[in-house]
């Protein structure tokens, strides 16, 4: 049957190249450790845990299509308005719908170099136009970002912290940006690693969005509270958007398992603690002892950390990734990411870190 007679996309659907997730495998290997995609090495809360399979006595029902408890407990959490949170399936579906409601052909949405794959196929899905805006020392700038602003310019989509390099824009930059950006253009701030950062002038955007009409931040319990498989994430935003949000969303998009399983979570503060308090230990850890073995490694403040190999035959990324895969340690390829001499390796269990410094080591030698 030839094109003409089955149903087509629109045009422009089939040149988005699909999101491609980190490997999670590794074959002939009796233990593998899964250090590819950011998950938590503690696990979900176990109140999460327990709220989770209680909620199972209910799955004849309907969920909550507000999510009203769960954006109740995020804004005593945050002390925010519940009024002004949407609850979506992962802060991704929050993501595409910004992309829904805002864009369109002919507008543009910024994102930056080596950013969130998500940005730009939310965009070319709403049929909008993706701006790289260039970054230095695999940080975001503002002042590339403003130089991309145009008349057709309707969002700025950025990740802070970043993935995959892990580097950050202070808040008062971040300032800097929103005030210089028109009035109609949305800044989108992906804050999904906020609570790892350890650093004084950092602010993930609560306070920019509660205070202008033209900011909203998302945030995701796919990490630190270690919900990835729930898909669940929440928006902050002005009225006005999270009201149009609303009027696009699928009336049932947080299953109430979800719902449940996030009330417990961002209640069980000592849980986040604990996780970002591992985090902490071994974050530097790793940044230091994987430099001792004459690697590059971009300075993060999330719970990954982006390395740099050579480009020698032998010693490449992909060499690399070969020989960690061998041994049961999955890292993140980065060539979708304009990365293609980095891994990406999540912060793991004090096993995991330190037999992949261990092996790190092996493969320098051997390459050596």
């Amino acid at each position: 049957m030839s094109a003409r007679q089955r149903p087509e996309p629109r045009p422009g659907v089939l040149a988005i190249e699909a999101y491609v997730p980190g490997k999670s495998s590794a074959p002939d290997v009796a233990k593998v450790f899964k250090l590819s995609s950011n998950e938590t090495p503690l696990g979900p809360s176990p109140k999460a845990l327990e709220a989770y399979h209680a909620a199972g006595a209910t799955l004849a029902e309907y969920p909550d299509g507000s999510a009203s408890a769960l954006r109740e407990a995020i804004g005593r959490a945050f002390g925010l308005d519940p009024a002004r949170i949407i609850c979506g399936a992962g802060s991704d579906e929050l993501l595409h719908l910004l992309a829904q409601a805002f864009l369109g052909p002919g507008v543009e949405a910024i994102h930056t170099t080596h950013s969130f794959l998500v940005y730009p196929i939310a965009t070319l899905a709403a049929g909008g136009t993706p701006v790289v805006a260039g970054e230095k020392h695999y940080t975001a700038h503002v002042d590339t970002i403003l130089a991309a602003v145009s008349p057709r310019t309707k969002i700025v989509f950025i990740a802070n912290p970043n993935n995959p390099t892990g580097t950050y824009l202070p808040f008062d930059e971040i300032q800097r940006l929103r005030r210089a950006l028109p009035k109609p253009v949305l800044l989108v701030l992906d804050a999904a690693y906020a609570e790892y950062v350890r650093r004084n002038d950092y602010e993930s955007g609560l306070e920019l969005v509660a205070t202008s009409d033209n900011v909203v931040m998302c945030r995701t319990f796919s990490k630190i509270h270690g919900l990835a498989a729930l898909r669940l994430g929440w928006l902050y935003g002005p009225a006005h958007v999270v009201d149009a949000l609303n009027r696009i969303r699928g009336p049932f998009n947080v299953s109430q398992p979800a719902i449940a399983a996030g009330v417990a979570a961002i209640e069980d503060t000592n849980h986040v603690e604990a996780s970002a308090a591992h985090n902490a230990r071994w974050l530097p850890w790793l940044t230091e002892e994987i430099g001792k073995l004459g690697l590059a490694v971009t300075p993060s403040v999330a719970n990954f950390v982006l390395i740099h190999f050579p480009s020698d035959k032998g010693r490449t990324a992909q060499d690399a990734d070969a020989f960690l895969t061998r041994r049961g340690l999955i890292l993140r390829r980065l060539e979708p990411y304009h990365l293609p001499g980095a891994l990406r390796l999540t912060v793991g269990s004090e096993e995991a870190n330190r037999l992949v410094v261990e092996a790190l080591a092996q493969f320098m030698g051997a390459a050596a």
